[in-house]
């Protein structure tokens, strides 16, 4: 599934925002073998977190046409007991729905574990007594696949929570993650001068708060909050969504691409 929404996304982007039926279609049938009909991977897309929608015979990506500054974003950290998906597991998650600069909602929860390391204890201050009774895998991550909605996933890293959570969700039947994800690492070295983009590093540097390294939800809030600065350094011309996405990962060059192409809407 992870081919069909970057070709989607790719289409979308050369074609305005929008592709026909034909072409959409033929976008799936290359790049997925496992459905026939076009109607049901669709309504999968949608389930998955992939903003697509139907719109007079064709089919739109809401997040070209929506300001960034209106959309939800799910700003989302995780601790594990390793660090690769194959043989460790979530074992905290925490995450904040967040649009217009104010809190919709939040997500904290352990998840039931019978092995954690002491050095993972010692880094995050969980104990094993604290997972023992949590609910389990399969518990947190349905729910938090409910909270995400088709908000954009933001994490510090989030190469490492995206992909963990991805592999994850496959495991226990739950698809793979559709959301568009947005690295605050990546959009703060674009928008904040700093000696360093570690999240303590930003989170002591620019004052964002009270702050609780290695605990799930403390990480999320505090990513909230530089999320939330980063969008006030943001150059005039970036204004949708996948404005926003494309200048977070972005040379120099395609910025002053992304500026000619933003200028062109209007």
């Amino acid at each position: 599934m992870r081919k069909v929404y970057e070709e989607l996304t790719s289409a979308f982007r050369r074609n305005e925002g929008y592709l026909s039926v034909p072409a959409y279609e033929r976008i799936v049938q290359k790049n997925s073998t496992f459905f026939e009909d076009f109607d049901t991977l669709f309504i999968l897309l949608q389930a998955a977190g992939y903003p697509i929608v139907e719109d007079d015979g064709r089919y739109r990506l809401e997040t070209f046409f929506t300001p960034y500054s209106e959309q939800k974003y799910c700003v989302i950290d995780i601790e594990t007991n390793g660090s690769k998906p194959e043989t460790a597991q979530v074992i905290e998650v925490g995450a904040v729905m967040i649009q217009n600069g104010k809190i919709l909602d939040r997500f904290e929860s352990f998840v039931a574990c019978t092995f954690l390391p002491e050095y993972i204890s010692k880094i995050t201050g969980i104990l094993p007594e604290d997972l023992i009774e949590a609910p389990t895998q399969l518990e947190v991550l349905t729910n938090l696949r409910t909270f995400m909605e088709d908000a954009i996933f933001v994490a510090h890293n989030v190469n490492f929570d995206y992909g963990f959570l991805n592999h994850s969700f496959d495991r226990f039947g739950l698809g793979s993650i559709g959301n568009q994800r947005l690295c605050s690492i990546e959009l703060a070295r674009r928008t904040i001068e700093s000696e360093r983009y570690g999240l303590a590093y930003l989170s002591e540097t620019l004052e964002l708060g009270n702050h609780t390294q290695h605990r799930a939800f403390s990480d999320a809030m505090v990513t909230s909050k530089l999320l939330a600065l980063t969008f006030e350094n943001l150059p005039t011309y970036v204004q949708a969504v996948d404005d926003l996405l494309r200048f977070s990962t972005s040379s120099r060059k395609d910025r002053t691409l992304i500026k000619l192409e933003s200028e062109n809407k209007k």
